[in-house]
């Protein structure tokens, strides 16, 4: 009789949590549910749903150079931000897997500090520090900026990586007479090749969307597209803040599948 009980309160603990977790779902994905269709709806007003149906919104945006130039402003900052953050991330993160130093858990600290501190202060923090150095609005602050944001999640997501490799094979390789940097060459950067793409992605997309950073640091010559957006949520109502959004979402959409897929390729599959 008692574990008629317990499996009633099991399967009604279970409806519950499916039910609050469809609901999160269903509240997080509203806004694209409701931005989509506005994307393709007509040019004079922003309306859900759409009176009518047509692509004229993303012709506006790829025949805008008030939209393009943003558009290839952040490709470029992104794609710096990602090279710079997996350049650093990656020995680092491989370090800081491998080996116990003094120091460590300060240095550990404050490479994750970004993930603790508010976005806002940081933000804040860099546009004074910049200011000083008088390179703040240029796109070598944007970018500077956009590392300190996108390095721990690079980090945190190697670490991961090499805590799941085999180290007998790296001592196998040492032992064979490999030094340290081609062993850590031709034997670990192989096998973390799906979480080296899941993070350059993962920094790619951060660096790209973000817009809190880029608000403090950028001029009239270095908008981003987020910020663009926003201004142009502030200042006026364009539809084709829609289409841009719609956009956005479907290229985070296309990453988050590639790295998915890729995280579960390992080399063995070749």
């Amino acid at each position: 009789m008692s574990d008629l009980i317990h499996d009633a309160h099991a399967r009604r603990y279970r409806a519950i949590g499916t039910g609050l977790a469809v609901a999160i779902y269903l509240f997080l994905l509203a806004p694209i549910v409701v931005t989509v269709p506005m994307a393709f709806g007509p040019t004079n007003a922003l309306t859900f749903p759409p009176t009518s149906y047509s692509l004229d919104l993303f012709r506006i945006f790829f025949n805008s150079p008030r939209w393009l130039e943003p558009l290839f402003l952040s490709l470029e900052i992104a794609l710096a931000s990602m090279a710079i953050a997996m350049f650093a991330g990656v020995p680092a993160g491989y370090w800081m897997a491998r080996h116990e130093f003094v120091g460590k858990t300060l240095i550990t600290a404050i490479i994750m500090s970004p993930l603790i501190v508010p976005v806002i202060v940081t933000g804040l923090g860099l546009y004074l520090y910049f200011a000083y150095l008088k390179i703040s609005g240029t796109m070598v602050s944007i970018v500077l900026g956009h590392v300190m944001v996108t390095l721990p999640y690079v980090v945190v997501m190697i670490v991961a990586g090499v805590n799941k490799l085999d180290r007998n094979l790296e001592f196998g390789a040492e032992l064979m007479g490999a030094g340290p940097m081609r062993m850590f060459l031709t034997v670990v950067i192989p096998q973390l090749i799906p979480s080296l793409v899941s993070a350059a992605f993962f920094a790619f997309l951060l660096s790209f969307d973000e817009v809190i950073i880029s608000w403090f640091l950028a001029s009239p010559t270095t908008v981003t597209l987020p910020v663009k957006m926003y201004s142009a949520l502030e200042w006026e109502i364009s539809p084709v803040i829609a289409a841009v959004s719609t956009l956005m979402s479907a290229l985070s959409l296309l990453v988050c599948i590639i790295a998915i897929s890729l995280r579960k390729w390992t080399p063995a599959d070749v």
